[in-house]
């Protein structure tokens, strides 16, 4: 069995990164509590992300619902915007500023069949240090869940599903696949991220306490391991409303699922270094890629080209 050698890493927000030695470089994944208010949550938000600029990060990770989390589906129709209004506009000046790329995972976005369906997307955007929007993820499953003790939660009431998997985005902390929250139960689409050449995996996620007490760390470090990738996974955390709470627990784990990084509770961030020769060392040590057995039960699914 392959050894873990230790990789670089800042697990403590208040400990001060090192100086990068080797290809990938450090990110910030951001945890916060977000409400219905919209400019309350830029607030919250572009603190952070110029906090972890300022300890050198090169890419900043946000959670889903960074934007807001509404009180009722009626009410998140009423707050969307498309990409092209304010909320996108002024994280892409942020990203210009800052210098660094920023994940944004999980805006509700009012995609250009809004005027027909009425309905929103999940949307997890990339975007460059130059502000450029060089992807844009579209959640594809949803999740509807009765959990015993918890409100029920139906995002298909509301939300369009997406219809493709995007390939890989090569950044400057190495190729990142992307998805969004409930997309973590559904190893499949990692397993074609992998395929695909992904590095560093995303999940920014708005998990319930219930579901992410039982499940949210195993499932992140699982993928790590079987997708030999970085995860990152930023988090909503503490009570939204009064019907609402997430569980938040952000964190960043490393290909032999290792946790390097994870927030303690409330808002902050937690800062990890994505060494890419360590992610070339597990795979060459234990090759699991290559012992897939594609000809009994299948090769893993596509990733789609953008378009």
């Amino acid at each position: 069995m392959a050894s873990s050698p230790e990789p670089s890493v800042s697990p403590e927000p208040s400990v001060s990164p090192e100086p990068s030695a080797s290809p990938g470089g450090l990110v910030a994944a951001l945890q916060v509590t977000s409400t219905a208010d919209k400019e309350r949550n830029w607030r919250q938000c572009s603190a952070l992300v110029r906090r972890a600029a300022a300890r050198g990060a090169r890419a900043v990770f946000l959670p889903e619902g960074f934007d807001f989390i509404g009180d009722s589906p009626q009410h998140s129709l009423a707050l969307a915007e498309p990409l092209h209004g304010d909320i996108v506009g002024r994280y892409r000046q942020l990203a210009r500023e800052c210098d660094v790329w920023l994940s944004l995972g999980g805006f509700h976005e009012r995609g250009q069949d809004w005027d027909t369906t009425g309905r929103i997307y999940n949307c997890h955007l990339l975007l460059d240090n130059s502000g450029a929007i060089v992807a844009a993820y579209r959640k594809l499953h949803l999740f509807d869940a009765e959990l015993s003790g918890a409100p029920a939660l139906c995002e298909s009431s509301f939300t369009n599903p997406g219809r493709e998997l995007l390939p890989p985005v090569a950044t400057p902390v190495g190729k990142v696949g992307l998805a969004v929250c409930y997309d973590l139960r559904f190893p499949e689409l990692a397993q074609a991220l992998r395929a695909a050449g992904a590095q560093v995996l995303t999940f920014p996620s708005a998990f319930t306490v219930t579901t992410g007490a039982a499940h949210w760390e195993v499932l992140l470090r699982a993928r790590a391991i079987e997708c030999q990738c970085y995860v990152v996974a930023a988090a909503q955390t503490g009570r939204h409303n009064a019907g609402r709470a997430s569980f938040g627990h952000a964190l960043v784990a490393d290909p032999w699922g290792t946790v390097l990084a994870q927030c303690p509770e409330g808002a902050g961030l937690c800062l990890a270094h994505i060494d890419l020769p360590y992610l070339q060392q597990v795979r060459r040590q234990l090759p699991v890629h290559r012992h897939r057995r594609g000809d009994i039960y299948g090769p893993p699914p596509p990733a789609t080209p953008a378009t």
